[in-house]
């Protein structure tokens, strides 16, 4: 059982938590102030302290070194080896395409026509369900190729051809070109996700909100404040900035209750519930999970949005997340198994709530269903679990000192996935 105990200073055996217990104790700091400063709540301060969660990624790790004043970062991981590809971001291998497409400027004016609206529009939904269908065996090669990859070969042409649509149609063509081109840097910026590309993810969510802001459409304006939000909370930016996006993308919806508004309502019903949980505020966070809720609701078990995928899946899905930044694994757990993954037709979505569910199982020792549900979430979706930050923080720790049973298939999977082990 881990030990909540203050540590002798003088032992040279100190755990990771009793090592951060020992340097906020000595600047005369309470859980609830570090608390604060980390953006996170007391009982994850606490969690870490008395070992139930592990060391946190290096970009945290760097931060609560910062608010403990600690000026050696050994000081708090002692003998503990950091491998940096471990704790940093994998890099896909069709990055540089991407980037190359998004920082590319058409200067001078294409000869050709634009591509009409509508058939800009069945290209996006064409790319979006490729995105959610997960992967896909390679026709010649016979390999598994991943949606990240098959994404990467439509965005450059994509981009191209909606961005050159905006600069040339006018009136309603033009704005529902960049309804389009608003979707098109979503996906982009679902590609860059989980990887060391944070301007370029900082750079597509703004230019889809512009985009949407610029097609004068409360609907895509709303997708876009779902997607910056994700922005905002891997960049640790402050929980009130987050709410008050979605808040007022929200209202911009106003009352309509067709599907399209329930849903986009039902999004940033989500977006604001996960930015409370994410800073430990218990009460708003599930006070907005139940609007999410409702809305699912009165969509019905049947409905998911095309592209977005809200409905009763994600809203169940996400609940599991909350409980788990929350530091509820238990409660996590019991969200999980009543979760029908059938009510989400994304196999990345799919991939990325067993992932949260195994970090569930892994906050409370329970290693064995960690490592099973990681190997699920690699048969739903290979790249997502690829690039999930938790997969690679964890597999290593699994690899070498999890239950002996489970070490070789934790190896396995860390050498599928490509993380150092």
């Amino acid at each position: 059982m881990p030990s909540d105990a203050t540590p002798d200073p003088h032992t040279d055996t100190l755990t990771f938590g009793q090592r951060v217990k020992r340097a906020r104790e000595r600047t005369g700091k309470t859980r609830a102030v570090v608390a604060g400063l980390m953006d996170q709540s007391t009982e994850w301060v606490k969690s870490i302290e008395n070992g139930s969660i592990g060391m946190p990624r290096l970009p945290k790790l760097l931060r609560l070194a910062h608010v403990l004043g600690v000026e050696d970062i050994t000081e708090l991981t002692g003998d503990d080896r950091i491998a940096a590809a471990t704790y940093t971001k994998a890099v896909h291998g069709d990055l540089p395409v991407v980037k190359r497409a998004l920082t590319t400027y058409q200067l001078r004016p294409a000869d050709r026509e634009p591509e009409p609206a509508n058939v800009l529009a069945a290209r996006v939904r064409a790319a979006w369900k490729m995105w959610h269908d997960g992967d896909t065996e390679h026709p010649v090669h016979r390999s598994v190729e991943g949606h990240r990859s098959r994404i990467a070969n439509l965005l450059p042409p994509l981009l191209s051809d909606a961005q050159h649509a905006v600069r040339t149609l006018e009136g309603a063509d033009r704005r529902r070109a960049l309804v389009a081109l608003a979707e098109t840097y979503h996906l982009a910026q679902l590609f860059l996700s989980f990887q060391p590309a944070p301007d370029l993810v900082v750079l597509t969510g703004d230019r889809a909100m512009t985009a949407a802001q610029d097609a004068d459409s409360p609907r895509a304006i709303a997708g876009a404040a779902w997607y910056m939000n994700h922005v905002h909370r891997d960049a640790g930016e402050a929980a009130e900035a987050r709410v008050e996006l979605a808040e007022q993308a929200a209202a911009l919806l106003g009352d309509r209750e067709d599907p399209e508004h329930i849903a986009r309502r039902g999004v940033l019903y989500l977006a604001v519930a996960l930015s409370y949980a994410k800073t430990g505020q218990t009460g708003s966070a599930w006070r907005y999970w139940d609007k999410a809720d409702a809305a699912a609701r009165q969509l019905g078990d049947d409905y998911a949005h095309p592209w977005l995928i809200f409905g009763r899946g994600i809203v169940d899905g996400y609940a599991i997340t909350m409980h788990n930044d929350l530091m509820q694994p238990g409660k996590a757990l019991e969200v999980a198994e009543s979760l029908d993954l059938d009510l989400i037709p994304s196999a990345t979505r799919r991939s990325y709530h067993l992932i949260e569910t195994a970090r569930a199982h892994n906050m409370l020792g329970e290693n064995t269903a960690a490592v099973s549900l990681l190997g699920k979430a690699k048969r739903e979706s290979l790249e997502t679990i690829r690039f999930n930050l938790h997969t690679r923080s964890v597999l290593p720790e699994l690899v070498k000192s999890g239950p002996r049973m489970v070490r070789q298939d934790a190896l396995e999977l860390a050498r599928d996935l490509g993380v150092p082990a």
